[in-house]
C-alpha cells in the first residue's frame, strides 16, 4: 500500500511581488526552497491564509538571498503583495518506508 505524505513546507511566507505577464507559477528564493528541499519546477499547493485563496503550481527558483516570493501569471489573481502563504509539495511513499519519514518544515517568520 502506499500512502501521501507532506514532504516540504513553508510556513507564514510573505508575498514579495505580482507577475501577471507570465506563463505562470511562485517564484522561491532558492535558498529557502533548498530549506525544505524543493526543487525546481516541482508541483506545489498553495495556501493563502491571508485570503482562503487555494491553488497548484510550480515553482521556479528565485534569486538567492533576496527572500522574493513571487506570484506569476494566473496565480498572481489569488493573492496581494504582503499576504501570507504555506507552500507544500507531497510525496507518496510505500506504507513501511512512510512509517520513517519526516517532513521538511520551515517557519518563516521565525526564522526572519
Amino acid at each position: 500500500m502506499m500512502v501521501t505524505l507532506l514532504k516540504s513546507k513553508i510556513h507564514r511566507i510573505r508575498v514579495t511581488g505580482k507577475e501577471i505577464n507570465y506563463e505562470g507559477s511562485i517564484t522561491i528564493d532558492i535558498d529557502i526552497m533548498r530549506k525544505v528541499d524543493l526543487l525546481p519546477y516541482e508541483r506545489v499547493e498553495v495556501y493563502n491564509i491571508t485570503n482562503g485563496e487555494r491553488f497548484s503550481t510550480y515553482v521556479i527558483p528565485g534569486k538567492q538571498g533576496s527572500g522574493e516570493v513571487i506570484l506569476n501569471g494566473a496565480t498572481a489573481r489569488k493573492g496581494e503583495v504582503g499576504d501570507l502563504l504555506i507552500v507544500v509539495s507531497y510525496i507518496t511513499l510505500p506504507i513501511e518506508e512512510a512509517k520513517k519519514y519526516k517532513p521538511k518544515v520551515y517557519v518563516f517568520e521565525k526564522h526572519i
